[in-house]
């Protein structure tokens, strides 16, 4: 729950709305993709160079997780469409008898066509989220600071600061 928070904290601040899509397309490359595959370390390793919102990374990759149970039957079919393609066979035989891309496990049907899927789509959530990030501002944060709830979460968090001060 505190994770929400702190993403609605970030949806309703002055940080960049490019910055937490940013941060929500890398959590859906996490999430949407096999883990324990040598591309997930490119992915770690943009959000460490990257100055990324770690809670919208985190409800990105959470979500999209779930979402790739889902799709895992379309990213199999993908792949085995790609590994079976004619005019690919001699690429995919000479990668598998070279250590470096067979390193890369992507003669597996689930890892090729979920990575090349979510990378892909990629770009195209950037933007998406981008646009609704910055439409959820224009439009609707002026309404969901309306409710009371919001109210006594802002205030808290003001009472908090002062007794940080009168310390």
């Amino acid at each position: 729950m505190g994770t929400l928070i702190k993403l609605f904290k970030a949806l309703n601040a002055n940080q960049y709305p490019g910055q937490i899509a940013l941060s929500l397309t890398l959590g859906m490359l996490l999430g949407l993709t096999p883990f324990f595959s040598p591309h997930t370390l490119l992915t770690i390793l943009l959000i460490f160079i990257l100055r990324v919102n770690f809670a919208a990374l985190l409800v990105a990759w959470t979500l999209f997780t779930g979402f790739a149970y889902a799709f895992d039957p379309l990213f199999h079919q993908f792949g085995l469409w790609i590994l079976s393609h004619p005019s690919l066979l001699e690429l995919w035989t000479q990668w598998y008898n070279d250590a470096f891309w067979r390193f890369f496990n992507f003669n597996n049907t689930l890892v090729i066509g979920s990575v090349l899927l979510a990378y892909c789509f990629a770009p195209l959530f950037f933007l998406f989220s981008w646009v609704m990030i910055r439409l959820y501002r224009k439009r609707f944060l002026v309404w969901v600071n309306k409710f009371k709830i919001i109210q006594m979460l802002k205030a808290s968090d003001k009472i908090e600061l002062a007794s940080r001060f009168m310390k």
